[in-house]
């Protein structure tokens, strides 16, 4: 995870071909930053990000996919996989601005269900709702 200054917000970028992450830490949550398209070639960078948000003890984790213009099932269960690690560890993964073909995925396999999706990352970082 990356560390800074109390208040500052921290900037990680990892990049693996198709796929960059920006790993922000902001004041209440951590916010993943997805441009390009997840798959099964691209999903690391996405995995190893979530799996340190978890362990560092992230009480809230948003992924926002404003500029992800892909997701297949490799992503998908990457996100599920890590909602359920944050939910196991006391905190929460949620979902921004779904492009259509990325809602798309979540809305055919019904995954849509289990993530609380904001339309946009400043909605999201906006509502202090407990889970």
């Amino acid at each position: 995870m990356v560390s800074g200054a109390a208040g500052q917000p921290q900037r990680e970028g990892v990049g693996r071909g198709r796929l960059s992450v920006e790993v922000r830490a902001d004041a209440d949550a951590v916010v993943l930053v997805l441009a390009g398209e997840l798959d099964h070639d691209t999903a690391d960078p996405l995995r190893e990000a979530l799996a340190e948000a978890v362990e560092a003890g992230a009480g809230r984790i948003v992924v926002d996919c404003t500029e992800l213009r892909f997701c297949d099932s490799t992503g998908l269960n990457v996100l599920l996989r890590a909602r359920l690690a944050a939910s196991e560890a006391g905190g929460r993964l949620e979902l921004a601005a779904l492009r259509p073909p990325v809602a798309r995925m979540f809305d055919i396999t019904g995954a849509h269900a289990v993530f609380r999706v904001y339309a946009s990352l400043d909605e999201a970082l906006a509502d202090q709702r407990p889970k």
